[in-house]
């Protein structure tokens, strides 16, 4: 192909790339503008003259100079809340396992699976036969012990014994007294007690079973609250604290959701997980739940107030995201760093304050410096007019 149709082609192919880029991505006009390639294509009817550049041409400083329209919104500030899901897994606020501290063989049970019971509850009995006997051995010792005592002072206030038998007597008192004290020890040792108000769990004995020390009886529970443990990232340690609300809801069931409170946080972070286990406490209303239930626990942290602006106001160039604001009458280029999205509105670290006002649309037709002009949205691209018959 000779080389003046290989030109021809490329200026055919370039013109038609220029129409279509001013056509359809309105913002190169401006780069087109300064090209002088804009007003060549109008000339030629390739494409329609555009009122947005010729306001961006008068916001130039250029003949006729006029303002860029834009919309346009006052920046506002808002608490940033962080929202903490996670998965807990509840237990009783107080539990005891009942163990036997002799051997022995069960002769009674005073309680039934399941029941409640209040604190001092003997639960179980072990046969005392041997412990009882002790104890009336411990008495008669006991009382002759005291009989001796009370004869040797006698007979010291007389003059008719030394004080040496006297101390005796009284020594051998003594020791008779602690001798049934422990005996009255050992026959208490054969009562299963529970410490705690609470609920029994299932009896894992039966009457007549032989145990052993360290044998479990049951599990007393005490469900009227429970205490859920969960964990939290270590970049929200300094945001938590006892006494913070949380909610909780069973993961197994529907239900109305719960409510409770941080009631501890633990001393040291999991270097392997990167994360702090917390400990909230949660009323058990109507006895619902059961401890060893998961539960989904959210946390509402509300922090530090930022500024807000709405998410159309978010443009992004090379160096990442910028806003433009407006500051005497003129489009300012202010680079943000961007904290949280919500649907509404986004909070930004930048320097806002709560008098400047940034653009919201519009901001394809805007440079640095250039001058605005704030309308209604309605306003800012306004319908064409209908043709004349």
């Amino acid at each position: 192909m000779p080389f003046w149709k290989q030109a021809l082609l490329a200026i055919v192919i370039l013109s038609l790339g220029g129409v279509a880029a001013a056509t359809y991505v309105p913002a190169l006009r401006p780069l087109f503008d300064r090209l002088g390639l804009v007003s060549a294509l109008e000339r030629f009817g390739l494409i329609d003259a555009a009122p947005e550049l010729a306001v961006v041409s008068a916001a130039r400083g250029g003949a006729g100079a006029g303002a860029v329209k834009v919309v346009a919104a006052l920046v506002e500030t808002r608490a940033m809340n962080d929202v903490i899901n996670a998965i807990g897994t509840a237990r009783a606020a107080r539990s005891v396992r009942l163990t036997a501290d002799i051997a022995g063989r069960i002769v009674a049970l005073n309680a039934a699976s399941g029941a409640y019971v209040e604190a001092g509850t003997v639960i179980a009995e072990l046969d005392d036969e041997a412990a009882r006997i002790a104890l009336d051995r411990a008495d008669l010792i006991l009382s002759d012990a005291q009989t001796a005592a009370a004869r040797q002072r006698r007979l010291q206030a007389s003059g008719a014994s030394t004080d040496l038998l006297a101390e005796e007597a009284k020594l051998a008192e003594k020791t008779a007294e602690l001798g049934k004290r422990e005996a009255e020890f050992e026959l208490s040792r054969h009562k299963i007690v529970t410490p705690i108000s609470g609920w029994l769990g299932i009896l894992a004995v039966e009457i007549g079973d032989q145990i052993a020390p360290a044998d479990e009886i049951a599990v007393v529970q005490d469900r009227s609250s429970l205490i859920v443990d969960f964990r939290v990232p270590e970049r929200m340690i300094a945001l938590l604290s006892p006494g913070i609300e949380v909610g909780a809801a069973p993961l197994s069931q529907n239900g109305p959701p719960l409510t409770g409170k941080i009631v501890a946080l633990d001393s040291r972070v999991d270097d392997s997980s990167r994360t702090l286990r917390v400990q909230a406490a949660i009323a058990n209303q109507n006895d619902l739940l059961r401890p060893g239930m998961a539960l989904s626990v959210t946390l509402n942290i509300t922090g530090a107030a930022h500024p807000f602006v709405d998410p159309l106001a978010i443009q992004w160039d090379t160096n990442g995201a910028y806003v433009w604001v407006i500051r005497n009458g003129k489009a300012d280029h202010l680079p943000i760093h961007i904290l949280q999205r919500d649907s509404d509105a986004v909070l930004i670290d930048g320097d806002l304050s709560p008098s400047d006002v940034v653009v919201t649309e519009g901001v394809q037709a805007l440079r640095k410096g250039s001058l605005v002009d704030v309308v209604k949205s309605g306003d800012l691209n306004p319908p064409n007019p209908a043709p004349k018959s």
